[in-house]
């Protein structure tokens, strides 16, 4: 059994999982949390639990709780970063550029340089922004980076709210981008319609992708559409499946009246196991 616990390094920002290494920490919690540039403050959202080893590995571990002095400095990095945004989009505004600040990060410590700003972008075609780069290494008096991102990056950047009415997958939970085609929509029983299948991104929805292996097994075992079954309620033809509920939805003979029944109550394999239980 391996301890896990969950972080933030922005509000309802995605998740990311650690180590707590002993340490005692509660929801809401600041902690130190190693990244590429050094330690940062991030918030616990899901306190220390005991998971399966296998589901977790190589996990970075938690160095403990934020100091004063750690939280001071997050929030002048916070403050910066509103700031530098500012002025990015000002002087975008100014040069004509046909770009879109998606977000920035802010680096005040590095083995290589002193100051750094991140400036993640989308854009319809490859910019010219070298005139850009040195007005804002003057105007923020730091090493600029600029990087272009593509549409499902920025959606995970910027967050939202998907059509389930939850949080996007990628801005909370999603570690990697997989590919998606319109076979997981079909095979979902999902309009074929692009536009009706797509994410906040313009994308097809990441949870076609895996949350198909749930229909792949339920396929398997639940009687096919067209099909006869017998329900608690009589005998019926098979018009649909309820994947979700894992149930199927039977019109029932002679009273012509719909029903949703499990699957277990009409799987024939089922039905015979149940038997001869009682026999």
């Amino acid at each position: 059994m391996q301890q896990v616990m969950a972080v933030t390094f922005e509000k309802h920002g995605q998740l990311h999982y650690v180590d707590p290494a002993g340490h005692r920490v509660s929801v809401g919690d600041f902690v130190m949390v190693p990244t590429d540039e050094g330690p940062e403050v991030a918030q616990c959202i899901w306190a220390p639990e005991g998971v399966v080893q296998g589901d977790f590995g190589g996990l970075p571990a938690c160095l403990g709780l934020a100091t004063e002095a750690d939280l001071a400095r997050d929030r002048e990095n916070r403050k910066f970063r509103s700031q530098a945004r500012i002025v990015v989009n000002r002087l975008v505004r100014e040069h004509d550029l046909p770009m879109k600040v998606i977000g920035l990060d802010y680096l005040d410590r590095s083995k290589e340089f002193d100051r750094e700003v991140i400036v993640y972008f989308t854009a319809p075609h490859r910019v010219d922004f070298r005139q850009l780069v040195r007005d804002l290494a003057k105007a923020l008096q730091a090493r600029i980076d600029l990087r272009q991102i593509g549409a499902r990056d920025a959606t995970r950047v910027t967050g939202g709210i998907g059509n389930c009415g939850r949080d996007l997958c990628c801005s909370t939970h999603l570690s990697r981008f997989e590919p998606v085609s319109m076979r997981l929509a079909k095979d979902q029983d999902l309009p074929s319609n692009p536009l009706r299948v797509q994410g906040a991104c313009g994308r097809l929805m990441c949870c076609l992708k895996y949350e198909h292996p749930l229909y792949q097994d339920f396929l398997k075992k639940a009687p096919k559409i067209g099909s006869r079954v017998k329900t608690p309620d009589g005998e019926g033809k098979v018009i649909g499946h309820s994947v979700p509920s894992d149930s199927v939805v039977v019109r029932v003979d002679g009273t012509g009246e719909v029903t949703r029944c499990p699957q277990a109550d009409v799987c024939p394999a089922r039905r015979a196991f149940d038997s001869r239980g009682r026999d």
